[in-house]
């Protein structure tokens, strides 16, 4: 009888010899030191150049924190993002380099841990819309409002937007604390779906924003990756597209006009409150909401210019407008979450369950011993609660 070892090839052994090592970030002279053999005999066996011997392989799991049997699962997916954005420019920068690799690896986790598992991911891509020529901004409206209607939304706030695409979607979404420049990346793989990554240093309407911008990456070219950089201008009809999908997905044009009409109602001017309130109510920025209305022609253009100029509007104000609901608009909800939700789920499940250690869990998802401790005992806390309640599945 065959091993699965047996029934791949050279090449297709080495490179998931590659990628295991790479998540791991090992490098080949430390990995073929702890495999015992010369690091140009790592290299030819990574490139399906020479068949690894078993206690070379089991040296070299155990060095990247893993099984032989996690490796040559015959169902395994193997993930790799990067040469997807190396194609970018501007991607050698170091910043971008790390969170492109990042994305890759907790793709790569949430992949393993699902095959561990034996959970299926769920998928539920958007129609696609590749870019049309003529008016690009008209169509990403048009498509945004298609998107909204496909998922039942009809008109109504988006109140989570992550949820919405991890959940409804099946886009693997992570939050993970980037260089300040970096507001997301965006990048498909027919075998794992779309991958997005926001920065958690962000304020969470601004990742919002940049949530919905990558959904309108994943609508028009979603076999395209994508860093978005803060502030970068729109230049090309790809951007200027995803730029007007978010707008449109997050403040639909007829939304906004009705709520504006309400709130505004008796009033002749634009005030400080109104603007707290609808942003509030789309759960955009301040000035993403006035930019919005200047666009639409629901106030005069340079408004939001007008607020700066005066004070601007500040959190303090919001406060004082939104009482206890400000609280949600903090710039910390959701930063300090040490894992995607699915993600944290999973792995907690498959320490409780002993598929993999403490160690090899804090390597597969990138924290420290400390964040993982914490992640554990919430899940462990978690299940002294639920004694007694209904098991799934009865």
């Amino acid at each position: 009888m065959t091993t699965p070892l047996e029934q791949l090839s050279p090449a297709e052994i080495g490179e998931r010899l590659r990628i295991a090592r790479e998540t791991a970030q090992v490098t080949q002279a430390a990995a073929a030191e702890a495999a015992d053999m010369a690091r140009t005999t790592l290299v030819a066996i990574e490139k399906g150049q020479r068949r690894i011997r078993i206690n070379e392989l089991q040296r070299l799991a155990q060095c990247y924190g893993t099984s032989v049997n996690a490796l040559f699962r015959q169902e395994a997916i193997q993930v790799d993002l990067l040469p997807k954005f190396r194609r970018l420019p501007g991607s050698g920068e170091a910043g971008v380099a790390d969170a492109a690799r990042l994305l890759t690896e907790l793709a790569r986790a949430e992949v393993e841990l699902e095959d561990l598992l034996g959970i299926q991911h769920p998928r539920n891509d958007p129609p696609r819309r590749p870019i049309l020529p003529g008016d690009v901004r008209a169509q990403a409206e048009q498509d945004a409002l298609e998107v909204r209607q496909w998922l039942g939304l009809g008109l109504a706030p988006v109140g989570d937007i992550v949820s919405l695409l991890e959940l409804q979607l099946g886009v693997r979404v992570f939050s993970c604390k980037l260089d300040p420049r970096i507001s997301g990346l965006f990048a498909y793989e027919d075998s794992v779906g779309a991958c997005m990554m926001l920065n958690a240093n962000h304020r969470r309407e601004r990742r919002a924003q940049t949530a919905a911008h990558e959904l309108g990456h994943l609508v028009s070219m979603r076999g395209e990756p994508e860093v978005l950089l803060d502030g970068s201008p729109e230049q090309t009809r790809e951007e200027r597209y995803a730029a007007a999908f978010a707008r449109g997905f997050l403040t639909p044009m007829r939304a906004v006009t009705q709520k504006f009409q309400e709130i505004t109602a008796g009033s002749s001017r634009l005030t400080r409150r109104h603007v707290i309130v609808l942003a509030h109510v789309f759960g955009v920025s301040r000035e993403a909401l006035v930019r919005r209305l200047e666009e639409l022609g629901l106030t005069r253009p340079g408004t939001w210019d007008w607020f700066q100029a005066h004070g601007g509007i500040t959190d303090q104000q919001a406060r004082e407008v939104l009482g206890d609901l400000a609280s949600i608009e903090s710039a910390g909800v959701g930063t300090d979450r040490p894992a995607s939700l699915r993600l944290g789920l999973m792995a907690t499940e498959a320490w409780r369950r002993e598929l993999l250690s403490e160690g090899q869990l804090a390597r597969l998802l990138h924290l420290d011993r400390v964040a993982l401790r914490a992640l554990v005992d919430g899940f462990a806390e978690e299940q002294a609660e639920a004694d007694g309640a209904l098991v799934l599945g009865n």
